[in-house]
């Protein structure tokens, strides 16, 4: 999921999905339900953020294919010791990814482990 910083008040959202619809608005938050490789739907989102930031947000899946397609420039990923049962790991450690980036990691509470990300 993508949120953009938008006009006073408008969040646009944009969800990168195999499953386009229609648009539509919750309270102060449009959401778009977009197609396309992740270059395509980064534009989309930053032609309607109109040069504020966008982020994004979502799955393993989604992030790994945004950050090798090099399209991010900062990041945070909050880890929790929790083993859930199997999946998709984000990388098999956080420095697969110190070739184009910075890390600093942050303890918290309760054993999360903030991974802080910006492009060299």
């Amino acid at each position: 999921m993508w949120r953009s910083g938008g006009r006073r008040g408008l969040t646009p959202v944009f969800v990168m999905t195999h499953h386009e619809r229609p648009s539509f608005t919750l309270s102060d938050t449009t959401f778009h339900f977009v197609g396309g490789d992740p270059a395509t739907v980064l534009g989309q989102a930053r032609e309607v953020a109109r040069g504020k930031d966008v982020r994004l947000g979502g799955g393993v899946t989604t992030i790994r294919r945004f950050l090798d397609a090099d399209l991010v420039d900062t990041t945070h990923v909050a880890v929790s010791p929790v083993e859930l049962g199997s999946g998709v790991r984000l990388w098999e450690s956080s420095e697969e990814l110190l070739d184009r980036f910075q890390l600093e990691v942050v303890p918290g509470p309760s054993g999360v482990t903030h991974h802080l990300f910006w492009r060299k």
